[in-house]
């Protein structure tokens, strides 16, 4: 284990135009220690693959409100994998049916955060789940 900080590339996937949520996460994940990058609004998931690339990151959080999640997560987790970062821990927030979930996770979508989680649950899944060489 390193004693670099984990590194989190927070990003806005699509057309979705609500970001105060992935502000105030980037923030908080920054006060309890992150490294973070915020990549702003309206990003595809070429866009998002390049930055966690060439931002060296242990995680990509998508956050997503907008109701694409089932097209633009995957391909995001798809991209990712094919530049060779299967250790990137992927995982996502917003609001996603419970139908989703299932879907995402076998996906390759870690974990998805809801509504109401808190930046302190959050960070503490990162802790116990990022794998780091």
């Amino acid at each position: 284990m390193t004693d670099t900080p984990i590194r989190i590339l927070i990003a806005k996937p699509g057309l979705d135009g609500h970001d105060r949520g992935a502000k105030v996460l980037a923030r908080g994940l920054r006060d309890e220690g992150f490294e973070v990058i915020y990549t702003g609004l309206r990003q595809t998931p070429e866009m998002i693959a390049d930055a966690a690339e060439q931002e060296d990151v242990d995680v990509v959080g998508l956050s997503i409100l907008s109701g694409a999640h089932m097209a633009l997560l995957p391909r995001t987790v798809q991209l990712l994998r094919d530049r060779g970062m299967p250790d990137v821990l992927v995982a996502a927030g917003g609001i996603i049916p419970d139908a989703d979930v299932v879907k995402l996770k076998e996906a390759g979508v870690a974990e998805i955060f809801g509504p109401g989680t808190s930046i302190g649950q959050i960070a503490r899944y990162f802790r116990e789940n990022v794998r780091r060489s």
